[in-house]
């Protein structure tokens, strides 16, 4: 999974729970959260698109929902590939080479 606050990867066993203590070895912040959880949807009614999870307030910080999924998706902006924008204006520069 990747931490939603730093990107970080963190290495989890298959199968093996996010704890609700656990925190991200590079920046600390709590692993078992909304934020860290690919049901996570800021679009949806409570943010989070399983339909049975119970409402949280905080969604950085930890919680006991049995519904956590870890998620792989980075944080915006933190891609590991270049975004479109980049990518948009590198190739708009290379028509202009000498």
């Amino acid at each position: 999974m990747n931490c939603w606050k730093c990107g970080a990867t963190v290495e989890t066993k298959p199968g093996e729970r996010i704890g609700s203590r656990d925190e991200c070895p590079q920046c600390g912040s709590d692993l078992h959260s909304c934020r860290n959880c690919d049901f996570y949807d800021v679009s949806k009614h409570n943010q989070c698109s399983e339909p049975q999870a119970e409402w949280v307030r905080d969604k950085e910080a930890a919680n006991y929902c049995d519904y956590l999924r870890p998620s792989t998706r980075l944080p915006h902006g933190m891609s590991g590939t270049p975004r479109r924008e980049e990518n948009a204006r590198k190739k708009f520069d290379s028509l202009f080479k000498q």
